[in-house]
């Protein structure tokens, strides 16, 4: 076994997530396609494979003490020029985003780790292009708003293709979403 490049991240949920994918894709920014819309809990980390399993039991510990929280996107920021990002900014939930991440990287838990900036929780949506595709990216989105609740994270791999892809999700307090209902059908009662 060898080592691997994990994330942990909340999604942002459809149809915003491929909205703003495809938004950053038409900025140019050539990774767009291989990263799904996320607020980030642990950034990319390499980890030997061996320590997945233990990785996901820590996941699962984190996530069965959270509670599903609301979360509202609005507006845009940056973090130039200390590094080359335009985000949407995360107005309602970042407390609670703050509060994860920390328990995710716990310094007793198999993904332990110091950040190179302060956490600041956000939905990147331009990284590393050029200044005025960046201006461009920052104006476009300004008026950006999206909310839904959060009730959950996902454990990512990235690939030797550099595209991340989910390997695992984790519900909060230990929930189970339950199958979905179709409609009833045109003609069918209830009662019988």
């Amino acid at each position: 076994m060898g080592t691997v490049t994990i994330g942990v991240s909340i999604a942002v949920p459809e149809p915003h997530g491929s909205l703003l994918q495809e938004r950053r894709a038409g900025f140019g920014d050539a990774a767009a396609h291989g990263i799904p819309t996320h607020v980030t809990l642990l950034p990319p980390t390499e980890v030997d494979e061996a320590e997945l399993p233990a990785i996901e039991t820590h996941l699962t510990e984190v996530a069965s003490v959270a509670r599903p929280f609301p979360m509202r996107l609005c507006g845009t920021g940056t973090f130039r020029p200390l590094s080359p990002v335009i985000y949407v900014q995360v107005v309602q939930g970042a407390e609670a985003c703050g509060r994860l991440q920390k328990q995710v990287r716990d310094a007793s838990g198999p993904v332990a780790r110091e950040l190179q900036f302060p956490y600041h929780p956000h939905v990147t949506v331009a990284h590393g292009i050029d200044e005025p595709a960046m201006d461009r990216a920052f104006r476009e989105l300004a008026d950006f708003e999206a909310g839904w609740s959060c009730t959950g994270f996902a454990l990512y791999e990235q690939g030797g293709d550099a595209v991340w892809r989910k390997l695992r999700e984790f519900m909060f307090g230990g929930a189970v979403v339950p199958p979905q209902v179709g409609p009833v059908e045109q003609g069918t009662t209830a009662s019988r």
